[in-house]
């Protein structure tokens, strides 16, 4: 992907979305990756559920595991964007997960390289 400008595009902003559910949607773990930032700090209650911490993924790697643990134990899910939303330097996610038939909004900061540098997931009930 290529570099973004802060604010944020509505051109990028769309490239993204497509990218980032295709990616999802395809469960190739390097794929998904491609659109985080090394040091990317992901907050999530499934990540706190399924990892029994804090509910914090700091750092690339322990994100690969983590994702890779949900694609292994969700191998049918697939998302469908529901609506993308954007601010200067933040696109909010808006999608239903199929298995649960459950929305979930996830909030993503951006940094200057247009990797994720900072999420936090949110779901329905």
């Amino acid at each position: 992907m290529q570099s973004s400008q802060i604010p944020l595009q509505p051109a990028f902003v769309q490239r993204l979305t497509q990218e980032w559910i295709a990616a999802w949607n395809s469960h190739d773990i390097d794929r998904i990756l491609a659109h985080y930032a090394p040091d990317v700090i992901l907050t999530s209650p499934v990540a706190m559920r399924l990892l029994e911490n804090d509910g914090n993924v700091r750092g690339i790697d322990a994100l690969r595991a983590y994702f890779t643990l949900g694609l292994q134990a969700y191998p049918e899910a697939r998302f469908e964007l529901i609506e993308a939303l954007y601010g200067i330097e933040t696109i909010v996610l808006y999608y239903r997960n199929q298995l649960r038939d459950g929305r979930t909004a996830e909030a993503m900061l951006f940094n200057a390289e247009g990797k994720v540098a900072r999420v936090w997931a949110n779901y329905s009930h």
